[in-house]
């Protein structure tokens, strides 16, 4: 061995100390046959390892497709869980595998035999196999909890390396750097004792081993049998000598203190060991963290620790007979996920012991030998398979918390009765199912934890008899009737989750009530509960408040929203106490009219009929700081003071979806504190500038959904201004809000804008910009250049999202649109949140399209394609994935594969908190599943794998979803495996919504699809349900997919004739809008041109902000083979025989980290612009060009050719953008276009090969439709923009390749004199290109955003 080793000793004995060879490792996957011959070595200590093993701690080896009963392991002290299965770990493999493979002797001589194979899940913890267990039958039962069914499949999965994130096979135990340091330092130095000036003392070379709490050094030749100097070290110092390189001064504490001067052989050891033994010097307690180690047995050396206090040995494989009882000193230790079979006896002898952690273990009995831990006060045991305790237990006087949840308990031991000092006792996940007040009778406990029973009755008991109980928790049973008033002295109550219609409780002392959803009519507490703070009965059906809410003196927040609540105690705002108060979702149709300055903070009545507010509700609210009074029917605010002078402090301010006019407006000013405001949705025509330059303070308003023309300048005002959003409005005129340097994000998408102005140099922290859906929008070169401007994405989409800046200001969704999946008769829409992680939500929009490609092609069976596609990416998330995770939820459109000739199908999926809803006849149907320990079938399923659940209902404390992408750390408990749902698409089908989690927690199914009904526009509706869902308060990251259908009765129309001309201006008529950002690049130069419908299935994929470690990229298989046109009839929006006077276009966007802005991804640059990529910060500018008719470009200088009809259109192509990497170039895509056919799109070429307009056969018309969706008035003009390039060449690579840089040489732009001859070259052109719509594309054709 080198000289500074990490090694992880595993000898019987502290007298033997050997450091083994290492052993080559291998890792293996996809094993089709292991089978090795095992030499066992007759080790005493060894062998005896597995004698405390019972005959049902043995593996016994499962068939191919069967699922026995797993055995996973969670825990209660690390928000985890190995999720090992009996077949992968069990007590037996655990404890009885040590003695097979490479063994050691007393001597230290290896025993000749073949490595041992060992195995590891999602990268963590290294399990050595037993010589009876099968790697690849380990790898089978891996892959069928998982949720595989094919044992075809699952044969073919085992042979992809990409399984290794989630199984791993290694030949020897494999040594990760970070864990066998935690377990020891060891090496051979040369060591000098005292101090260095006496000349006594020399330099000798000496075994040196730091483990433990200590410095063990002895002699190298005789380091297992001569003498052995143990320096304790806690306390003590560990300093460098200048005098010495590499060297450290090791000095135990007090006043007889020694020293060691060990010399290293490298600055890297010496660093290693300075770092650890700092560590241990400055603790203040005796303690060693062994935690995660993939411990077999202790390090023997760590048994030299005589003064050890604090031991964690959790998450290891660690047998039950270890020599703990040594460590005489100990006062807590940490057994917990162990696999142990059996009570460590040894710990019993431990007398010192004080608190004891056994949790998530396959124990099945306590030993009587347990009393004699005398001194016990914590004794966990949760997540075991006990359903008694021994008499013993009751000699333990000290214990004052006991935790039993997660086991088999079916009634309250009488033992408890016996122990004096008990104060807490947890129960929670047992199989009680009456609960007998008498047996709590002689117990002193004052906190009882009864969560996740089965609990229906509750029998009675005298009152008197219970006074010691001030804490209940009997959440999630199945309680109907609850009378708590047996409990007088009951503080805190916790009832959540049940049945329960009537309640009663004893309010002397009451603190808190928690009891939301439940059936709650009657709420009975007496007296008065004069020291109430909290309470929480949302979700309820009360109809009702009880009057002496207004007598609680202490009450701070009061929660009744969701329920049937018509009006509010009288005195309730004149409360003195009262900081939060949330009305919403019920049926108030006022406030109460008596607003004595009350300390009220948080007023929350969104969801209600109000028709105004309490006119004094500002003037004599001085502490309010938020109002969300959104989804009411308010036509006029409250005035904010009665004189110039105001008080008000009010600081957010929500009134999305009301019906307030301009006379509301100056009621705003005397809120000068005023930071958010969303005023969204209402019937606002004008915001006077003067009122708005009294609101100083502003950083986020939205006024979207408004009939606004203008945007005050005196926004100008707002430094401190971040987000601006007014989309869906008939904003003429671009405001200069660029030149607020805290902005962040600007949404002015779906307006008339004709054109803007920018400023020199772009705010710094923009990551925004979108002015989609703006018709007459006509940018100059010098802008389209500034905003790196790229047309991209289909015309027509229905996928539109909105950001929102969540926990630590991230964009934890992903959206994904593709409209022609496949081929144009299938269309695949998508939407991830990874809650607070970027990461999971980009790696699944960048790449599950193309495993969903796959498994068409691959599974068998129709219904496991998509279920398939899921646990196949689980996988693809690779290392993302083992500890991090995210909701996901697919729709897949496409015919029927038995009937090329019927109908389509809607196959939707999901896991975790991302849904789906259809609308059928204007009424919501719910295509998706919520996975949680709320579902019986997901309940019983997680605690069959031994899962536990916390206090905040979270499987092992991670996440509440049962089914989610990623967490494999948490397998077999949480899986990937998807709920499916299949439905037959028919002409009573007219759109369905795919949203995140943030969405659906405040935008009710119904209510969402009310809101976006009559929105015709795909674009416009998804922004106004992520506005809908700001306004009510959400401040989690949002995204919504909306997909308008177009089906007929018999499921298709068989025929598009011409469609009506739309009218050109923004409006409600059916018009989509689309999307392109500044890192959204296409792989052409094309501009759009007049919108089309909304009614076929779009294509988008949404871009944002990017992780550049993660990169991001999506694609589908095949590329789009037509997009079709509405007709005046009924026309089915997927239908293939609706190509006739379609044209064909191309997925085109491509995402761009501003991060690589280095790489050569801005093309046409010839320095950078400042304030566009500094500080790294993603940029997102999303533009929409729109043409305007020829008559109104009279004075173009550009040249006009002729379209296909002969009629002239002008059209200028832009510098083309570099292309996606591993993105090939589409072909050509050809459509007539006439004047009067102002839907159809502009024919789009990605070939461009000449460098002139009509540079031979390369020169192409570039096009695309564009559309808008707003709601202001319609008007009659279209702006035509004229630009012309060369597209970019080819580019190979993959997925994170960047692109070359373009040649700036490719721009140009048409000179006047050459307009005509350019006309002609192109028309003849054009006309020599065109083809049918059925024309073969490439199939290897990617959209690849990074």
């Amino acid at each position: 061995m080198y000289g500074s080793s990490s090694d992880e000793l595993e000898l019987d004995c502290p007298t033997s100390s050997t450091s083994m060879d290492p052993i080559s490792q291998h890792h293996t996957n996809g094993i089709s046959a292991v089978s090795a011959n095992y030499k066992q070595c007759n080790i005493g200590h060894l062998n005896d390892m597995t004698n405390n093993m019972g005959p049902d701690s043995r593996h016994n080896p499962h068939s191919l497709g069967s699922l026995p009963p797993s055995s996973s392991a969670g825990s209660l002290s690390r928000a985890c869980s190995t999720g090992n299965t009996p077949d992968i770990q069990d007590p037996g493999s655990g404890l009885g595998a040590v003695k097979s493979g490479l063994t050691v002797d007393h001597n230290g001589d290896s025993c000749d035999s073949i490595p041992t194979l060992y195995v590891q899940l999602h990268g963590e913890a290294v399990r050595r196999l037993s010589p009876d267990e099968r790697p690849l039958q380990i790898q089978n039962d891996f892959l069928f909890k998982l949720g595989f069914k094919d044992p075809w499949r699952v044969q073919e999965e085992g042979l992809n390396t990409e399984i290794g994130s989630l199984l791993r096979f290694y030949a020897g135990k494999p040594q990760t750097i970070e864990s066998s340091e935690r377990v020891q330092l060891s090496g051979t130095y040369n060591v000098r004792k005292g101090k260095l000036q006496l000349p006594v003392n020399r330099w000798t070379r000496r075994q040196v081993i730091l483990c433990g709490t200590c410095l063990i050094v002895s002699s190298v030749k005789e380091s297992q049998t001569g003498k052995m100097h143990i320096l304790p070290l806690i306390g003590g110092k560990v300093e460098e000598v200048k005098k010495h390189n590499h060297c450290l001064a090791f000095s135990s504490a007090g006043p007889q203190s020694q020293t060691y001067y060990v010399s290293f052989d490298s600055f890297t050891e010496h660093l290693r060991w300075h770092r650890h033994a700092a560590k241990m010097v400055s603790q203040r307690i005796n303690s060693v963290d062994l935690s995660c180690c993939s411990l077999e047995q202790l390090p023997p050396n760590l048994f030299y620790s005589h003064d050890l206090t604090h031991l964690n040995l959790k998450h290891n494989f660690l047998p039950a007979d270890q020599r703990l009882q040594q460590f005489s000193r100990l006062r807590s230790l940490n057994l917990s996920n162990n696999h142990l079979g059996q009570f460590p006896l040894a710990i019993c002898e431990i007398h010192t012991l004080t608190e004891v952690n056994l949790s998530c273990n396959y124990l099945a009995s306590v030993p009587s030998s347990v009393g004699a831990m005398t001194n016990l006060q914590t004794f966990l045991l949760d997540g075991n398979s006990l359903n008694d305790l021994p008499n013993e237990l009751g000699s333990l006087q000290r214990l004052s918390y006991l935790g039993l949840s997660f086991n088999q308990f079916s009634h309250i031991p009488q033992v408890l009765e016996r122990l004096a000092s008990m104060e807490k006792l947890c129960m929670a996940g047992n199989n009680l199912e009456t609960l007998t007040l008498q047996n709590f009778r002689l117990l002193r406990v004052k906190h009882i934890d009864l969560r996740l029973n089965k609990i229906s009755i509750m029998v009675p008991d005298e009152p008197d008899l219970l006074r010691h109980v001030t804490h209940l928790d009997v959440r999630d049973n199945r309680l109907k009737d609850l009378d708590a008033s047996v409990f007088p002295r009951l503080e805190v109550f916790h009832c959540e989750r049940n049945c329960i219609e009537s309640l009663k409780a004893k309010g002397c002392l009451l603190k808190g009530i928690y009891a939301s959803n439940n059936e709650l009519r009657q709420l009975d507490v007496s007296p008065v509960p004069s020291n109430l703070s909290y309470m929480d009965i949302s979700r309820n059906r009360m109809e009702s408040l009880p009057d002496w809410l207004c007598e609680a003196k202490k009450l701070e927040v009061l929660d009744v929203s969701h329920n049937l609540i018509t009006e509010l105690p009288a005195r309730l705002l004149c409360s003195n106490s009262l900081r939060k108060l949330s009305a919403g979702h019920n049926q108030l149709q006022k406030l109460p009219e008596r607003v004595e300055r009350p300390l009220l903070e948080v007023l929350d009545v969104q969801h209600n009929q109000l028709v105004e507010l309490p006119c004094n509700l500002f003037l004599k609210s001085d502490s309010l700081r938020c109002l969300n009074a959104s989804a009411n029917k308010l036509e006029h605010m409250p005035p904010s003071s009665l004189s110039e002078e105001s008080h008000s402090i009010l600081q957010e301010l929500y009134l999305t979806n009301n019906r307030l006019t301009d006379k509301c407006v100056p009621m705003l000013t005397g809120h000068t504190h005023l930071r958010i405001l969303h005023m969204a949705y209402n019937h606002l025509q004008t915001f006077p500038a003067s009122k708005m330059a009294k609101l100083e303070e502003l950083e986020e308003v939205d006024l979207s959904g408004n009939m606004l023309k203008t945007v005050p300048t005196t926004i100008m005002n707002c430094r401190r201004m971040h987000t601006l959003i007014a989309h869906s409005n008939a904003i003429e005129v671009f405001p200069e809000v660029m030149q607020l340097m805290e902005m962040k994000c600007v949404d002015l998408s779906c307006n008339e804008l004709s054109e803007i102005t920018l400023p020199e140099n772009l705010p710094p922290k923009l990551q925004e910009l979108d002015l989609t859906g703006n018709p007459r929008l006509n940018l100059d070169h010098k802008t389209l250049e500034q905003l790196k401007y790229a047309s991209g994405g289909p015309a027509v989409w229905s996928h539109g999202y909105t950001e929102a800046s969540g926990v630590k200001n991230k964009l934890c969704v992903a959206a994904l649109s593709v409209n022609s999946f496949c081929g144009s008769r299938e269309a695949l829409y998508g939407v991830f949140d990874g809650d607070r992680n970027v990461e999971v939500p980009y790696l699944l929009q960048c790449t599950m399209n193309d495993v969903l490609a796959e498994e068409l092609h691959k599974t068998k069976s129709e219904e496991d394609y998509m279920t398939n596609t899921f646990l196949v990416m689980q996988r693809k998330l690779g290392t993302a994935g083992q500890k991090l995770g995210g909701s996901a939820a697919l729709c897949h459109i496409r015919h029927d594969p038995t009937d090329p000739g019927g109908c389509f199908t809607l196959t939707a999926a999901n896991v975790g908190k991302c849904q789906a809803i259809l609308c059928r006849d204007g009424k919501p149907l719910s295509l998706s599943l919520l996975h949680n320990v709320g579902l019986e079938d997901e309940y019983h399923r997680i605690r069959q794998h031994r899962a536990i659940v916390t206090e905040d209902n979270k499987v092992n404390g991670v996440t509440d979803s049962t089914r989610i992408m990623g967490y494999s750390f948490l397998y077999p408990s949480v899986i990937p495996c998807p709920h499916v749902q299949t439905v037959t698409l028919t002409s009573q089908d007219e759109f369905f919504i795919l949203g995140s989690r943030g969405l659906w927690d405040t935008v009710s199914p119904t209510e969402a699809v009310e809101a976006v009904r009559n929105v015709p526009d795909g674009l416009a509706a998804a922004k106004k349900l992520c506005t809908l869902a700001q306004g009510y308060g959400c401040t989690d990251s949002l995204s919504a997919v909306v997909v308008q259908l177009s089906v007929s009765e018999d499921c298709c129309s068989c025929c598009c004739s011409e469609p009506p001309q739309p009218p050109p201006s923004p409006g409600l008529g059916p018009y989509p809008s689309s999307s392109s950002a500044i890192k959204e690049r296409p792989s052409d130069g094309s501009l759009p041109v007049p919108p089309s419908s909304c009614s076929e299935i779009s294509s988008e994929i949404s871009t944002s902000e990017m992780s550049s470690e993660v990169g991001s990229t999506a694609s589908s298989d095949e590329p789009p083979q037509s997009s079709l046109l509405p007709s005046a009839r009924s026309c089915c929006a997927l239908h293939p025989a609706c190509l006739a006077g379609s044209f064909q276009r191309q997925l085109s966007s491509a995402t761009f980290s501003s991060a690589l802005s280095d790489n050569g991804l801005d093309s046409e640059d010839e320095e950078p612009i400042a304030g566009v990529f500094s500080n790294g910060s993603r940029v997102e500018v999303e533009a929409d060009v729109h043409c305007l008719k020829l008559e109104s470009m009279t004075s173009s200088p550009q040249v006009a050719p002729p379209s296909a009809s002969g009629q002239e259109r002008t059209l200028l192509s832009l510098p083309p953008p570099p292309p996606p990497p591993c993105t090939p170039e589409p072909l050509e895509e050809v459509v007539d276009m006439t004047l009067g056919e102002a839907e159809n799109g502009l024919e789009r070429d990605e070939s461009w090969q000449g460098a002139g307009a009509g540079g031979g056969d390369g020169g192409k018309m570039a096009g695309k439709r564009r559309g808008n969706g707003s709601v202001a008035r319609q008007e009659k003009s279209h702006n035509l923009i004229e630009v012309a390039a060369d597209a970019p060449s080819k580019k190979s690579g993959g997925y994170f390749t960047a692109p070359a840089q373009p040649d700036p040489d490719d721009q140009f732009i048409i000179p006047p004199e050459l307009e005509e001859e350019v006309k002609e070259i192109m028309k003849q052109h054009q006309q020599k290109q065109q083809k049918p719509p059925g024309t073969d594309q490439p199939s290897d054709y990617y959209d690849t955003p990074l």
